[in-house]
C-alpha cells in the first residue's frame, strides 16, 4: 500500500527520521546508565515519539551495547507503521507483532535476555500482568522506566521546539479570529467554536493528550464573567461550567454581555506538539478593577519568567510568584478560590499538555535548555476569573515566547 504526503498541500507531516534516530540513542544510553537491557513501549505517545507512528503495536530498544536489536512489531496497521516510520529509511526492523504465546521467545531471539522495563505509570495493571505472564522465563521483575521517558522528553529539540513554535503561531491566529468574529450576545460555546474552525483548518486532529488520570482536556476553555468563578474537576485554576455534566469543562451556554471579564484558554496541537495561551477579552470596558487584576497577573508572569530565565528554581518561581500575588492581595483568589485552589503557576507541554517540570513546591529543577512550559497566573473570584498565559522555551540566554506574547493584546475588546 502507498500513502500520500500526511500535511496540508505537499507537506510531508512525518517526524523526519533522524530525529527517530536520536531519541532512540539517548533512550539506549539511559537504559545502559540505568542497568535495565532493554524496554518495550506500547503507549501510543511513547510510540510516537520513537517511532513517529501511533499504530498498534510494541517497540523493543535495547540499552547501549547491550546487543538487542531495536524492532517495532506491529498489530495494526503494518503498512501504515512502516509509512509513518520512514518508509525504506525506516531506522529499525518492522514486522507483524508475533501471537502472545511466542512473544518471550522472539524477544530471546533479538537478544532480549532480562525482563524488559516498561512504562508502568501508563500500562494498565492489567496488560502489565498479562505481559508478566507471558514472559515468565525472564525471571527479574519488570522496572518502571516513565520516569526515564518523561524524563528524556522534557528536553526538547530544535524540531521540536520548532512545532510548539508553529502550534504557538496557530494559537495566535485562534485569538485573533475570536476578535474578529465574536462578540455581545454570543454564547461562550460559540466563541469556542471560531477559535476551533481555525485550529481544525490549521491541521489540528482531535486529541490532547494528557499523562495524568483520568484527565481529560477541553482545549478551548471560555468563561465569561461568573462562569469563570464555577470549580470543576480539572486541576488548573479556571475550569468552566461546560457544556453539560456529562462535559463539565470549558466553555458552555452563558452569553457575553457588556463589561464582563472573558478568559479565553485555548490549546493548539501541531503535529502532536501542543501550545498553550490565554487571553482576556470583554464587550466594551471591563472596568477599573479588572484591569487592575490583569495588570497584576501580568506582574506576576514577568516575574515568574524572569526567575525562571536566569536560572531558578521551578518550586523557586513558584514561591516568589506565590508570595508576590499574595503581596498584591491574591491569597484567596490566586489560581482558584479557597478550596479549590490549583497550587501550581504553570505546567510544562509538548506532546502532552500536563508534562514535567511543573512550576510548583516540590520541583527543585530549574528550565533547563530546550523545557519548554506553558505560564499562566491567573486569579479567579466569585463574578469572573482574569489572568494570562504563554508557552515559552529556556534556552542559553533565558526564556523565549513561542505563542502571541507581546504580539498580542493582553486584553482585547469586542
Amino acid at each position: 500500500m502507498s500513502f500520500e504526503v500526511s500535511g496540508p498541500g505537499d507537506q510531508d507531516w512525518r517526524v523526519p527520521v533522524p530525529e527517530l534516530l536520536i531519541r532512540r540513542e539517548r533512550l539506549a544510553d539511559a537504559l545502559l546508565d540505568q542497568n535495565i537491557e532493554s524496554v518495550v513501549i506500547e503507549d501510543p505517545v511513547g510510540l510516537y515519539w520513537l517511532t513517529g507512528g501511533r499504530q498498534n503495536g510494541m517497540l523493543i530498544v535495547g540499552a547501549t551495547d547491550s546487543g538487542v536489536e531495536t524492532t517495532h512489531w506491529v498489530r495494526k496497521s503494518l503498512s501504515r507503521a512502516r509509512w509513518e516510520s520512514g518508509g525504506s529509511d525506516a531506522p529499525n526492523v518492522i514486522s507483524s507483532q508475533p501471537r502472545s504465546s511466542e512473544i518471550e521467545l522472539e524477544l530471546r531471539k533479538i537478544g532480549v535476555s532480562e525482563m524488559p522495563g516498561m512504562a508502568c505509570d501508563t500500562l494498565p495493571s492489567a496488560r502489565r500482568d498479562f505481559l508478566s505472564a507471558r514472559l515468565s522465563g525472564f525471571c527479574n521483575p519488570i522496572a518502571n522506566i516513565s520516569r526515564i521517558i518523561h524524563g528524556l522528553r522534557e528536553t526538547k529539540s530544535e524540531w521540536e521546539v520548532s512545532m510548539i513554535q508553529e502550534s504557538g503561531a496557530i494559537n495566535e491566529r485562534m485569538f485573533n479570529r475570536v476578535l474578529e468574529e465574536g462578540g455581545r450576545g454570543m454564547s461562550e460555546l460559540e466563541i469556542a467554536s471560531i477559535a476551533e474552525s481555525v485550529s481544525r483548518e490549521d491541521g489540528f486532529g482531535g486529541r490532547i493528550m494528557m499523562r495524568r488520570w483520568p484527565m481529560d482536556c477541553d482545549r478551548a476553555v471560555v468563561v465569561s464573567g461568573r462562569s469563570g468563578g464555577i470549580p470543576s474537576f480539572f486541576d488548573s485554576a479556571v475550569g468552566g461550567s461546560g457544556s453539560s455534566p456529562n462535559a463539565p469543562l470549558g466553555a458552555g451556554h452563558k452569553k457575553i454581555v457588556d463589561g464582563e471579564p472573558v478568559l479565553v484558554d485555548v490549546v493548539h496541537v501541531h503535529r502532536g506538539y501542543v501550545s498553550d495561551c490565554t487571553r482576556m477579552f470583554s464587550s466594551g470596558s471591563m472596568g477599573d478593577e479588572w484591569d487592575q487584576r490583569l495588570d497584576d497577573m501580568v506582574q506576576v508572569s514577568d516575574g515568574l519568567v524572569s526567575i525562571l530565565g536566569r536560572g531558578g528554581t521551578c518550586a523557586e518561581a513558584w514561591a516568589e510568584g506565590k508570595a508576590l500575588s499574595n503581596e498584591l492581595g491574591y491569597k484567596d483568589n490566586l489560581m482558584g478560590m479557597p478550596p479549590n485552589q490549583a497550587r501550581f503557576l504553570g505546567h510544562s507541554v509538548g506532546l502532552e499538555l500536563d508534562e514535567s517540570p511543573v512550576l510548583a513546591s516540590g520541583f527543585d529543577q530549574p528550565m533547563h535548555a530546550g523545557c519548554t512550559m506553558a505560564i499562566e497566573p491567573k486569579a479567579v473570584f466569585d463574578d469572573g476569573a482574569i489572568g494570562i498565559e504563554d508557552t515559552w522555551v529556556a534556552t542559553k540566554n533565558g526564556l523565549s515566547c513561542l505563542t502571541g506574547g507581546s504580539r498580542l493584546p493582553y486584553h482585547m475588546e469586542w
